[in-house]
C-alpha cells in the first residue's frame, strides 16, 4: 500500500530589514514606543509627564571655590611670611623689656585745702634701663604716670621725650601733682598708715614708645607696669626711705 504524501505547511518569506509600522498605527501595551514619541508620552490618550527640572550650571559654584581656596592659601602664605620676619627677628636682636626702679620719693606738699580737698606733690627719681645690645627706644609724648594709696589716685604727671640708646641708663626727674576732692578722709587714713611704720604706695606707668631696630622703627607700643612701693613716712620736703620697690612691666601692641 503506497504512503500517503505528507504536506508540508509553506513558510513565509523572509524580508530584510522587516517592515516598520505606519506612523499612525497604535502603540500597545508592552509594545517599544515610538521613536518620535517622548518616553512620558503613552497611547491611548494617557497625559503627559512634566518635562524633568533643569539643574542649574556649576560652573558658577566651580568659579566661587575656586576664589575661596585661592584666598585662603594666600592668608596661609602670609601668616607663614610674617611668623618666619617676626622668627628672624628675634633671632637677631634678642629683644628685651626695658627695666625701671624708683630711687628715691620727696613729698614736696601735703596740704588739706579750705575746701577740704588734698594738694599732693610728689618729686620722683626714676632710673630707666634699655638692656637692648641693638634696639633703641624713643619715648614719645602721652605718658602717663600716677601714684596711688591703695585704691584713692593722689597725683599724676608724665615722662619727658627722649631717646634711649642701646644699654643706656637713663635717670630721670618726675614731678606729680594732684588734688583730691576727699582731702579729711583720705589724710586722715594716711597718717593712721604711717604709724605702723610701712605705707603702700602704687606708681602707675603707661608710656607709648617707639623701637628702632638698626636703622628701621617700628611703629608705636605702649609699656605698662606698675611699682609697689613700701615707704616708712610722708613726712614733707624729707627724703623718704623706700623700704620695698618691686615692679613689673609688659608691652602693650
Amino acid at each position: 500500500m503506497a504512503d500517503n504524501p505528507r504536506i508540508h505547511p509553506a513558510e513565509a518569506p523572509t524580508t530584510w530589514p522587516p517592515a516598520i509600522p505606519p506612523a499612525n498605527s497604535i502603540t500597545k501595551k508592552g509594545a517599544p514606543p515610538h521613536p518620535h514619541q517622548h518616553p512620558s508620552v503613552r497611547g491611548g490618550g494617557g497625559r503627559a509627564a512634566a518635562p524633568p527640572p533643569l539643574t542649574p550650571p556649576k560652573r558658577r559654584r566651580n568659579c566661587w571655590c575656586r576664589c575661596l581656596c585661592w584666598t585662603l592659601a594666600l592668608l596661609i602664605l602670609l601668616l607663614i611670611i610674617v611668623a618666619a620676619t617676626a622668627g628672624i627677628l628675634y633671632l637677631v636682636f634678642r629683644p628685651k623689656i626695658p627695666s625701671y626702679s624708683v630711687d628715691n620719693l620727696r613729698i614736696s606738699d601735703l596740704t588739706l585745702n579750705f575746701d577740704l580737698s588734698l594738694s599732693v606733690t610728689f618729686n620722683i627719681r626714676i632710673t630707666a634701663y634699655n638692656p637692648n645690645k641693638k634696639i633703641g627706644i624713643y619715648y614719645q609724648k602721652g605718658s602717663h604716670l600716677s601714684a596711688w594709696y591703695k585704691n584713692t589716685n593722689l597725683c599724676q604727671g608724665s615722662l619727658p621725650r627722649f631717646y634711649q640708646g642701646h644699654q643706656n641708663r637713663t635717670v630721670l626727674h618726675v614731678d606729680l601733682t594732684g588734688q583730691n576732692q576727699y582731702g579729711r578722709t583720705v589724710l586722715q587714713a594716711l597718717q593712721e598708715q604711717q604709724q605702723t611704720g610701712r605705707i603702700p604706695l602704687d606708681l602707675r606707668i603707661d608710656v607709648p614708645v617707639s623701637v628702632k631696630l638698626g636703622m628701621l622703627k617700628l611703629k608705636k607700643v605702649r609699656i605698662l607696669g606698675t611699682c609697689k612701693l613700701i615707704v616708712d613716712s610722708l613726712s614733707t620736703n624729707s627724703l623718704i626711705n623706700i623700704k620695698a620697690n618691686n615692679c613689673k612691666f609688659r608691652l602693650k601692641l
